[in-house]
């Protein structure tokens, strides 16, 4: 049987999510679908709107076999950080045959060209990449610009403006440096623009979504919600969304304010968390007196050379405790130590089965089972359940919900 891969956040599901399962398996004449998810942070550095049980149950429901979760080092990590931790693990299971992407990027030939000169980093691509950082652009808009140069294609500087595509290239190095045998497939992104706030009438993003729940959250009941999303997410999943919200989402980042203000507070130097170069550090504690909240932190500390999104990751990394250190021994091993299984569907129970013969990862469906003697297993478990734990207080402190740690969390069947 064939199994495709999917690299996915759902931050929430929708119906672009559901036609990118239907749109893979036809594509790739899979059988089944293999989701690697993030868990209760996601990459733009902000907690999931919905916590990581929910958004896979729906997946499930869906049409995804089973659902894994991408740590959380990796999860709230760069774009390359991202792909690289999803890719490798896709690849380490053993069972996947091809993995399928959405990109703005109709062409994949365009995506692994521009992916070939980023790996290969050409010197005269490099020399005009660092001149355009010392002349204070954002490494984002530098590397666009130094690429369209050294290609003399000005399409290219499109494409690279474009954050699906952004995704796309990495995870096109990701697969050439990890030498996998799993073919990529690309699908053109369908609907709405990635970074739309407002819900349209055909596959709207889930950033209209969540700019949604945030707008109307306390002004729109149960009902009202499912008559206002019925169009936009797929109809067996509304109950689900009825059923959870105001009691486990929607969560902001501003949820956590009170929680990162803490840790801002505790300490003297941040250098040496995940993306906290040391001018940021000092740019945080010199400004760290005018904190109020959690965005509004990230727009004071935001500059020309450093991005928003770059500033919730670093923050988010210093809540999360997520040191260079460690992301960086964990890369230079295996890069992954247990396949984290959040939930399955049982008419495909035998795709667990075949991972647990061919997977380079021990299968982990209850957390006591991680192996005591492997420090990188049990220090990467910790801090997945230290994020999922804080995830999970702060829904409970919210909606006044029970707290269940993370060892107590079920794993999925349906």
């Amino acid at each position: 049987m064939k199994t495709v891969g999917l690299i996915t956040e759902y931050n929430p599901f929708h119906n672009g999510h559901f036609y990118h399962i239907q749109k893979a398996k036809e594509i790739t004449g899979a059988d089944r679908v293999v989701v690697i998810m993030s868990g209760d942070f996601v990459q733009r550095g902000q907690p999931a709107i919905m916590p990581k049980h929910l958004r896979a149950e729906i997946a499930l429901r869906c049409g995804a076999s089973a659902v894994f979760e991408l740590p959380v080092c990796y999860a709230t990590g760069s774009a390359e950080l991202f792909a690289t931790g999803a890719v490798t693990f896709l690849d380490q299971l053993g069972v996947v045959d091809a993995f399928c992407f959405g990109s703005e990027c109709s062409e994949l030939s365009t995506l692994q060209a521009i992916a070939r000169i980023l790996t290969e980093e050409p010197d005269p691509y490099v020399r005009n990449l660092k001149s355009l950082l010392q002349n204070g652009l954002s490494f984002p808009s530098a590397r666009a610009r130094a690429l369209s140069a050294f290609t003399g294609n000005s399409c290219d500087e499109e494409v690279m403006n474009q954050p699906n595509n952004i995704l796309a290239i990495e995870y096109l190095k990701a697969l050439s440096k990890c030498k996998s045998h799993m073919a990529p497939v690309q699908i053109t992104r369908q609907g709405a623009d990635y970074h739309d706030t407002a819900l349209s009438e055909y596959n709207s993003s889930a950033s209209s979504i969540r700019h949604y729940l945030e707008k109307w959250e306390q002004h729109t009941s149960p009902f009202e919600l499912s008559c206002h999303l019925s169009e936009h997410v797929p109809t067996n999943s509304l109950d689900l969304l009825n059923d959870g919200f105001q009691k486990s989402f929607p969560v902001y980042m501003d949820t956590f304010s009170l929680v990162l203000k803490y840790c801002l507070l505790t300490e003297d130097h941040f250098e040496q968390y995940q993306d906290v170069s040391a001018e940021l550090s000092n740019r945080i504690l010199n400004l760290r007196n005018q904190y109020q909240s959690f965005t509004q932190f990230c727009e004071l500390l935001k500059t020309k050379e450093i991005t928003y999104t770059r500033i919730s990751r670093a923050l988010t990394h210093i809540m999360l405790r997520i040191t260079e250190c460690d992301t960086e021994h964990y890369l230079k091993n295996k890069i992954h130590f247990y396949a984290h299984l959040l939930g399955f569907r049982k008419d495909e129970a035998d795709l667990l089965s075949e991972i647990k013969h061919r997977s380079r990862l021990p299968l982990l469906t209850k957390l006591t089972n991680i192996d005591p003697t492997d420090n990188c297993a049990r220090s990467m478990l910790q801090t997945d359940c230290f994020a999922s734990d804080l995830y999970q207080s702060a829904v409970s402190e919210l909606y006044l919900t029970p707290f269940i740690n993370e060892y107590q969390k079920q794993v999925i069947h349906i």
